[in-house]
């Protein structure tokens, strides 16, 4: 079992930074991919970027230009930088981890907790 911890989130107003870590409770062989997901009130939980083994990058577009997604394998994080924030951009910030398992030969899909983001204007 992996847990995944989330930090970083907090109140700021609209053009300001934030960035967010995600940390594994262990060493991590068999790492697949990573995102991190936002679920603002009233709204269904949505992709906002991720990272795969090799390094690859996806974003959704509302924050394309303005977020940046990256991996530290040897400290098992994953950030997430915030740059330009909006107060659309308001939410519970969760990351996710696909990790290949040597024990069940599959897929293992993990899940923190989240940490909220507040963007005022």
């Amino acid at each position: 079992q992996v847990q995944l911890v989330e930090s970083g989130g907090g109140l700021v107003q609209a053009g300001a930074s934030l960035k967010l870590s995600c940390v594994a409770s262990r060493g991590i062989s068999g790492f697949v991919h990573a995102g991190w997901y936002r679920q603002a009130p009233g709204n269904e939980r949505e992709f906002v970027a991720g990272i795969t083994a090799g390094g690859n990058t996806k974003y959704t577009d509302t924050v394309k230009g303005r977020f940046t997604i990256s991996r530290d394998s040897a400290k098992d994080t994953v950030s997430l930088q915030m740059n330009s924030l909006k107060p659309e951009d308001t939410a519970v910030y969760t990351c996710n981890a696909d990790i290949f398992s040597y024990a069940t030969d599959r897929i293992e899909t993990y899940w923190g907790r989240g940490t909220q983001v507040t963007v005022s204007s």
